[in-house]
Formats: C-alpha cells, sequence, structure tokens
C-alpha cells in the first residue's frame, strides 16, 4: 500500500486521475483506500478540496467510459468465441441484456458501492449496446456520489482513515456476496426449464 501513498505524495492529483482510471477499469488499485486517503490529506492542507473531488471524478468518469467502450467494441466477440466454455449460451446473454436495458442501469450508479461490482457493469452495458447518453447518466451520478462519499469520510474522520477504511470496506465485501448471492437466486427462478436453451 506504501506504493500508493507516494504516488499520491509524489505526483498529486495525475497519480490520482490515473489510478482511479485504472483501477475502475479493473487493475488491482484499492479504489477507496485511495479516495479515503485523498479525504485525509485534504484535512492535512495537502490537497485542494475542489481540485481534488474534481479529478477523481474525472478518473472515475474516464475508467468507466473505457469499460463501456471496451464492451461495446470487443464483448460479444469475446462471449461468441469463448462464452460456449463456460457455458455462457447466446439465450442468457440475450436474458442479462434484456435485464440490463429494463432495471441494468441503476447497476451502473449502485454498482460503485459493491466491490468488484463497478468493474463489470460497463463492460455489460457496453456488450448490451445501451445508449451512450443513458449509460453516461447513470454511470457519472455514481461516480459523482461515490467518490464524494468517501473522499468526504476520509476528511470528516481524519487520522482515523485507515481504521474507518478496512470497517468500510467489510461492509463492501458484506454487500458484494449479498449482490451476487441475488443475482444468483433470480437467475436460478428466471430460468427457463432444462431442454429449452
Amino acid at each position: 500500500m506504501e506504493w500508493l501513498f507516494s504516488w499520491i505524495a509524489q505526483y498529486g492529483y495525475a497519480a490520482l486521475f490515473l489510478l482511479l482510471m485504472l483501477g475502475i477499469v479493473g487493475l488491482p488499485v484499492p479504489d477507496e483506500t485511495l479516495l479515503f486517503f485523498c479525504g485525509y490529506l485534504i484535512w492535512k492542507g495537502r490537497l485542494h478540496f475542489s481540485l481534488t473531488l474534481l479529478t477523481a471524478f474525472a478518473g472515475s468518469c474516464s475508467g468507466i467510459s473505457l469499460s463501456y467502450f471496451i464492451g461495446r467494441r470487443y464483448g460479444r466477440r469475446l462471449i461468441h468465441h469463448y462464452g460456449g466454455r463456460v457455458h455462457v449460451t447466446p439465450q442468457r446473454i440475450h436474458r442479462v441484456y434484456a435485464w440490463f436495458h429494463r432495471i441494468g442501469a441503476w447497476a451502473l450508479t449502485i454498482g460503485y458501492f459493491i466491490a468488484g461490482v463497478r468493474h463489470f457493469t460497463a463492460l455489460v452495458a457496453g456488450m448490451a449496446h445501451m445508449r451512450y447518453s443513458k449509460f453516461a447518466v447513470f454511470a457519472y451520478l455514481g461516480a459523482a456520489v461515490w467518490v464524494t462519499t468517501f473522499i468526504l469520510l476520509g476528511f470528516i474522520v481524519g487520522e482515523r482513515w485507515e481504521h474507518t477504511t478496512e470497517v468500510v470496506h467489510r461492509y463492501l465485501v458484506i454487500g458484494a456476496v449479498i449482490f451476487i448471492a441475488a443475482v444468483f437466486v433470480w437467475w436460478r427462478v428466471r430460468r427457463p426449464p432444462k431442454g429449452t436453451l
């Protein structure tokens, strides 16, 4: 984790932008820890509140937009070539697309707060060919709420930011488990009987 702190200390806003963008695309960057730490640096007077918020928002939007365009450009091709190896049939994919077009847009907003989910929602939105304008509204709303929440928490707790990060991370993991379990139950209930796929 020290590398993260040294990057922010040395490169400031540029490091914040780059790390958040790459973290949301899927690289192993501890995003919430990064935002908490930036909030702490604001509390210390090392970073400017408005500039930090704007930079974090821009990095988050860039990362999730990149994921969206990767999904839109390459997602279906990859599913076509490799989906059968993991039992991902065209019928199942179409059901996911249909669900995403109905209510999945909110997953772009809520997914920021569920560990691991934000890395995939934009890819699925791109694969489902969700309109970019619709994607942007929900994804960028989520980015704004997410970065503001965690930067503010880091600022409010000050020197206790590391302990608070650990507590919040535990709740995020619990949320991820509940979300995955709910999706699995939904899939089991909604899937057609055997022989119809």
